[in-house]
């Protein structure tokens, strides 16, 4: 399927990783397609997304709002509902064993070869949308954009929260995407 990727969207990619990774995710989700996109300035896509508001460090940090490290906000909320109360749990360990004792080690994980990193459910759906965005436009290659579109469309993941919280309107963003691809 790569092979149809522009040496955009390639970079794209290569970027939803390395966030991943520095994060210390162990999956490439929409959020990092998300910020990979965003991380490709001079990419028309991109520029639609930080005319509008969200540039990528607006970005990263909505995404480590939602989402933290490994567990995150997710968990915590699993956890709560269960009757534990994680901030709790984090402060007696902290005081136990240090500020930072159940932050992850920074830098890739070792017990992980690189490339390894999997895509999840909805990233691996975007870039099928990404696809048929690009074959929709009548291209042969999916540019950066196609991604974008892939991403709004697939419509249900931490990237488009990331979008709407930003007060964007995916389907507006959408609109303005297509008019950049031309």
């Amino acid at each position: 399927m790569f092979e149809r990727f522009s040496e955009g969207a390639r970079q794209v990619v290569t970027l939803a990783r390395l966030e991943a990774e520095r994060m210390g995710h162990p999956y490439v989700g929409t959020e990092h397609l998300l910020l990979g996109v965003l991380g490709r300035r001079p990419d028309p896509a991109a520029a639609v997304l930080v005319d509008a508001g969200l540039d990528q460090e607006a970005a990263r940090r909505a995404v480590l709002r939602l989402l933290g490290g490994p567990g995150g906000e997710v968990d915590g909320q699993a956890l709560a509902a269960i009757g534990i109360d994680l901030a709790a749990v984090r402060e007696a360990v902290e005081a136990n064993f240090g500020a930072g004792a159940l932050d992850p080690a920074p830098g890739p994980s070792t017990n992980r070869r690189r490339g390894a990193i999997r895509f999840t459910d909805r990233a691996k759906k975007t870039l099928t949308l990404a696809l048929q965005a690009a074959v929709g436009r009548g291209s042969r290659r999916l540019e950066a954009g196609d991604l974008l579109l892939g991403l709004l469309r697939e419509g249900g993941g931490l990237a488009v929260r990331v979008v709407r919280d930003a007060g964007l309107d995916p389907a507006e963003v959408e609109r303005d995407v297509e008019v950049a691809l031309g």
